[in-house]
């Protein structure tokens, strides 16, 4: 069995069995847009490898070897489904925690990272799990929001600390995961719209550009934040995480250059 290690610039370097499968179909990028860096039959090789060209291009190193990550679980009775974006489970919110304690220790990976189930992602999984629109029998959590709470975790833990490691787990959901909860508790996501959520966000910002006016600061400060919780609903709704919005603009204006005009900053065409 022949392994490729590939690399998507700027991205990520990964392996795979089936680059078409994995890395065109599954994960939408195009023949030109990654490259195959090695191939092997060796499993323990390219493991390794790939920890190595993730170091050495910048990259995320994952936290265990590929060879480690496909080993079955004998208490695995959960037929998750892993795309880019999300993982699913195959079942309703009210019987989620049940499942998940039983298959505790199970691992799986993303574009985003490694995930398993143990005690302190259960309390995060619970916490920021969402119906599916299209089947109320299965529930999500959005993988870029769930490698967030390893990097927390992973920044505060302390090998034997109980208490620290349940504070962590409590302190990992951001500002967005909070407004996404919010909103989805509140049946925005089940009925809203893009549309009244767009014309929602103009009158912020209207709001806002009267608070201007008037050097209202707290005003100014109410209104920017009403715009941020108008916009996470709307990239929800669209189906894109705004984290993923955020990148992608970042991606794009990190590399522009320019100067300032009257106040305005002017790009370089």
């Amino acid at each position: 069995m022949t392994y490729c290690i590939y690399h998507i610039p700027n991205k990520k370097i990964g392996v795979t069995r089936d680059l078409k499968y994995r890395v065109e179909q599954q994960q939408g990028y195009h023949e030109d847009e990654y490259e195959v860096l090695e191939m092997s039959d060796d499993i323990e090789y390219v493991s390794k490898r790939e920890l190595e060209l993730q170091k050495e291009h910048g990259y995320k190193v994952d936290m265990k070897p590929y060879k480690d990550l496909y080993k079955p679980n004998n208490n695995n009775n959960m037929n998750i489904n892993v795309t880019e974006q999300t993982t699913t489970f195959p079942c309703p919110i009210n019987k989620l925690k049940g499942q998940l304690s039983d298959n505790i220790g199970m691992r799986w990976k993303s574009d985003h990272g490694e995930f398993d189930i143990s005690e302190y992602s259960i309390d995060w999984i619970m916490n920021n799990i969402q119906t599916s629109m299209y089947n109320t029998n299965r529930c999500y959590v959005y993988n870029k929001a769930f490698a967030r709470f390893y990097d927390n975790h992973k920044t505060c833990d302390s090998p034997g600390d109980n208490m620290e490691k349940e504070c962590c787990a409590e302190a990992c959901p951001t500002e967005f995961d909070l407004i996404r909860s919010w909103a989805d508790e509140r049946g925005l996501y089940e009925k809203g719209d893009p549309k009244t959520q767009y014309i929602k966000l103009m009158e912020e910002a209207g709001e806002v550009g009267r608070a201007i006016l008037k050097q209202d600061q707290d005003e100014i400060v109410d209104g920017i934040g009403d715009m941020v919780v108008v916009l996470t609903n709307l990239s929800e709704l669209i189906g894109i995480p705004i984290e993923e919005c955020i990148e992608r603009a970042y991606s794009v204006i990190s590399k522009r250059t320019g100067r300032m005009v009257n106040g305005t900053f002017k790009k370089d065409e």
